[in-house]
């Protein structure tokens, strides 16, 4: 059956009762994040104002690259020690032997996002924030491609720096 306007009369009955997504006609969401969006992100993060639930898998990697991206990996990993530590304190965590600040997880995949960031040269932060969120490494088990799980959650790689025991840190061997 087919309405005045032309329309499936069935279309409109399920869009009514909920079948259909009723925001189908809304335009899709821009890509996380925009510059402002990531302009935001770091600057609570370094004021130590960003909330706990915002402290996302995927905020750290776009924090850890924009720092890359501004201070080099050296530096970022300066700045990102003892600003993740801070951030935790403000957050009540405590940065101890089970929880907090993780120095191999840390320094790992600031070596796989300074690779990263080098293999886009010129491409702005959010946009290379935006290209790592689309790929493999913005999967919270990537590290397991060169770590076994045994030493990555181990307190001495919590503590200080290990290298890998399965395979160097390379951004070859990411899907």
């Amino acid at each position: 059956m087919r309405t005045s306007l032309g329309h499936d009369l069935v279309h409109w009955i399920r869009l009514f009762h909920g079948v259909l997504d009723p925001h189908w006609y809304l335009p899709a969401r821009m890509p996380w994040p925009t510059t402002s969006e990531l302009d935001d992100l770091v600057t609570c993060f370094c004021a130590r104002t960003l909330p706990k639930n915002e402290w996302t898998h995927a905020a750290h990697l776009a924090v850890a690259t924009w720092h890359v991206q501004h201070h080099g990996g050296e530096q970022a990993l300066e700045l990102l020690r003892t600003r993740i530590t801070r951030l935790n304190e403000a957050h009540g965590t405590i940065n101890d032997d089970a929880s907090g600040y993780h120095e191999t997880i840390t320094r790992a995949y600031l070596r796989l996002l300074s690779d990263f960031v080098q293999a886009h040269p010129g491409l702005p932060a959010a946009d290379c924030v935006q290209a790592l969120l689309a790929g493999p490494l913005a999967t919270k088990t990537i590290l397991f491609r060169y770590y076994s799980e045994k030493l990555l959650m181990s307190v001495a790689a919590r503590k200080g720096w290990l290298e890998p025991d399965i395979a160097p840190l390379d951004l070859s061997l990411s899907p």
